[in-house]
C-alpha cells in the first residue's frame, strides 16, 4: 500500500538547530541571505566607475573599496599573478566592449567580501538600463584535471588561446576565493550559439573557496563547470536565463546549502533546468578513460517562484548519459518533474543506479523521474516508487513552504517547521 504523506505546517519563525540530515532544502540558524545579497539590482544605485580595468595584469594587483572600477574588454590576470579585491569593492563591467575577468591557469583571485560588505561585480549601465548579458562574466581557468582527450581543454569565448587553455593533473589545485560576491546581469552572447556564464569554473581545483555567491540575471548559465574538482557552498541562483548550475568534462563536485530561484519569464524557450548534468561535451573530444562527472548536492533547494508556470520552466534537473549524480535532503518545488532523463539512459539497475535522490520534499511537480523516451516508463516509476528513497510528496504554495518567499521582501527560503503525518491509502 503506498504512503501518502501530508504535510501541517506550523508557523514559527524559530528554526530549529537539528542537525542538517534531517532538514531539507537551505539550512541554517539564521537566514543566511541577509546584508549580502540583492534581489532587486534593477533598483541599486551603484558609483559611476572611477578606475579602468583593462588589458593584461601580470603583477599582483588590488582593487580597493574606495575606488569603483569599469571592467572594460578582456581582462586577463596572468603571470602567477594574483588579483586581490577588497570587501565593498564594486567591478561593473562595460557592456560595449563586453567586459569579462579571466583568471588564468597558475594566477588567482582573492575576492573575500563580507556578509555586510560583499564584492559586486554588475552592469555598468544605467538602473532602467540593465539586462540580463549586459557584460561578460567572470572565467577561471585552473589546472585540475579534465576529461578532454589530451587533458587541456580552451573554452569557446573568442579568448587568447596562448593563455586561455585549463586542465592538469592537480585535484587540489587552488585558482583563489570567492566569498561573499555578487554577479549581476553577466552572460554576454558571444555569437548565435554561444554566451558567456556568470561564473565559468574550468579545471578549478578543490582548495578553491567557492561560497556564499550570488548571481543574478544571468543571460546564461549561472553556474558551469568544465571538469575540475570542485566544493560550493551557500550558491545563489537567481532568474538565470538559462540554467543554474551546469556540469561537464568530467567534473567531480559537491555542492551544498544552495538554491535556484526560477522565474518563467526569465528561462530559455530551448529549455531551461535548475541541474544539466553531461560528462562529455562532445565525445568526440574526450577521453573515455578518465573520470565521469560526478555531482553530490546536499540540502539543495530547487524552486519555481512562480503559482501558474507559463511553460519555459520544465525539469528541474536534466541528466544526460554517463553521469552520476546524488541529491540528498532537498526541495524540489514547482516544476513539470523533479529529474528529466537523456533518451540514451536506458531504465535498467545499472544506468539507475547513478542517480540518486535520497530524502527529498517534491512539492507541486508533475513526476519524479521521467524520461525523454518513454515519460510514463514503468520501468522508472517501479524503482523511485520504492520507500528507499524516502520520498514526501506535496501540494503546498511557496508561503506555506518556506519561511518567506517573497524576493521583493526579505526572502527566507528555508522551510517552515512542520509536522509530518503519514496515513495510508
Amino acid at each position: 500500500m503506498k504512503k501518502i504523506v501530508l504535510v501541517a505546517i506550523i508557523s514559527l519563525s524559530i528554526f530549529t538547530t537539528l542537525n542538517a540530515q534531517q532538514i531539507k532544502g537551505i539550512t541554517g540558524e539564521n537566514n543566511w541571505f541577509s546584508n549580502w545579497t540583492n534581489f532587486k539590482p534593477s533598483t541599486t544605485d551603484y558609483d559611476d566607475a572611477t578606475q579602468l580595468l583593462t588589458g593584461t595584469i601580470s603583477a599582483n594587483l588590488k582593487l580597493t573599496k574606495g575606488n569603483t572600477y569599469r571592467l572594460v574588454g578582456i581582462v586577463y590576470v596572468t603571470n602567477n599573478a594574483v588579483l586581490t579585491i577588497e570587501p565593498g569593492t564594486v567591478i561593473r563591467g562595460d557592456k560595449e566592449t563586453c567586459g569579462t575577468l579571466v583568471i588564468t591557469k597558475g594566477s588567482k583571485i582573492i575576492a573575500e567580501g563580507s556578509a555586510t560588505d560583499p564584492i559586486v561585480f554588475t552592469s555598468n549601465n544605467n538602473i532602467s538600463e540593465r539586462r540580463p548579458g549586459d557584460w561578460g562574466g567572470i572565467v577561471i581557468l585552473g589546472e585540475a584535471p579534465i576529461n578532454k582527450i589530451g587533458g587541456v581543454g580552451y573554452l569557446d569565448f573568442n579568448f587568447d588561446p596562448a593563455v586561455s587553455y585549463y586542465g592538469g593533473q592537480d585535484p587540489n589545485n587552488n585558482s583563489g576565493i570567492l566569498k561573499y560576491v555578487r554577479i549581476e546581469y553577466a552572460g554576454r552572447k558571444i555569437n548565435a550559439l554561444k554566451e558567456l556564464n556568470g561564473l565559468s569554473l574550468a579545471g578549478v581545483g578543490k582548495s578553491t573557496k567557492l561560497e556564499f555567491i550570488q548571481i543574478s540575471f544571468s543571460n546564461d548559465d549561472s553556474f558551469e563547470c568544465y571538469g575540475g574538482d570542485v566544493n560550493f557552498n551557500n550558491l545563489i541562483s537567481y532568474r538565470a536565463t538559462d540554467d543554474d548550475f551546469d556540469f561537464t568534462q568530467g567534473v567531480q563536485c559537491n555542492i551544498a546549502n544552495s538554491i535556484a530561484i526560477r522565474n518563467p519569464y526569465s528561462s530559455d524557450i530551448s529549455g531551461s533546468r535548475c541541474f544539466e548534468i553531461d560528462s562529455y561535451d562532445k565525445i568526440e573530444n574526450a577521453d573515455v578513460s578518465k573520470k565521469l562527472t560526478k555531482i553530490i548536492a546536499n540540502n539543495i533547494t530547487l524552486v519555481n517562484t512562480e503559482d501558474n508556470n507559463q511553460g519555459l520552466v520544465r525539469e528541474a534537473i536534466y541528466i544526460k548519459e554517463k553521469s552520476y549524480f546524488s541529491l540528498n535532503n532537498s526541495i524540489v518545488d514547482g516544476f513539470s518533474s523533479c529529474v528529466l532523463l537523456e533518451n540514451k539512459i536506458g531504465a535498467n539497475p545499472i544506468n539507475l543506479a547513478k542517480i540518486n535522490i535520497l530524502g527529498l520534499q517534491i512539492n507541486r511537480c508533475n513526476g519524479v523521474v521521467l524520461s525523454e523516451t518513454a515519460i510514463n516508463n514503468p520501468d522508472l516509476i517501479s524503482w523511485y516508487n520504492s520507500d528507499t528513497f524516502s520520498l514526501e510528496f506535496s501540494k503546498l504554495n511557496n508561503a506555506e513552504l518556506f519561511i518567506q518567499s517573497d524576493v521583493k521582501k526579505s526572502p527566507d527560503f528555508r522551510k517552515k517547521i512542520s509536522t509530518v503525518v503519514t496515513s495510508t491509502y
